[in-house]
């Protein structure tokens, strides 16, 4: 007669389905960190941003409106409050803006620290860059 103890079947299956239901309750219990999806998104909006000023036709001279705006010193002071409302119009509300050009910039200064998506277009002229943050 064999003296060594043998773990039943039905024992090892219990213990196994105890492990497995304890292990998903933690998970639930827990949850699973979040993904960062906020600078994909604000690059997301910055790009749709600057796609919708490069599409515009111009509202004086140009080949589009962020070409009209960085061809002179002159051509952006004249179209600076007009692009800051139509970049303020293009996105939503929860977000604040700063376009930078070679002639100067539009929109908000930047707080340090904060989550910053992009987009830059270039022109004949020089690069025109969106940058969005939320508010």
């Amino acid at each position: 007669m064999d003296s060594r103890a043998q773990l039943s079947l039905p024992a090892v299956e219990v213990g196994v389905g105890v492990v497995l239901v304890v292990g998903v309750m933690t998970t639930f219990a827990l949850g699973v960190p979040d993904a960062d999806t906020r600078e994909p998104q604000l690059d997301a909006y910055a790009e749709d941003a600057a796609t919708v000023l490069s599409d515009e036709s111009p509202r004086h001279a140009g080949a589009t409106r962020l070409a009209e705006v960085v061809r002179t010193p002159g051509s952006f002071e004249r179209e600076r409050d007009a692009l800051e409302r139509r970049v303020d119009r293009i996105l939503p509300d929860n977000l604040l803006f700063r376009v930078e050009t070679p002639r100067g910039a539009v929109g908000y200064e930047r707080p340090p620290g904060v989550a910053v998506g992009s987009a830059t277009v270039t022109t004949a002229n020089g690069d025109v860059t969106v940058r969005v943050w939320y508010a």
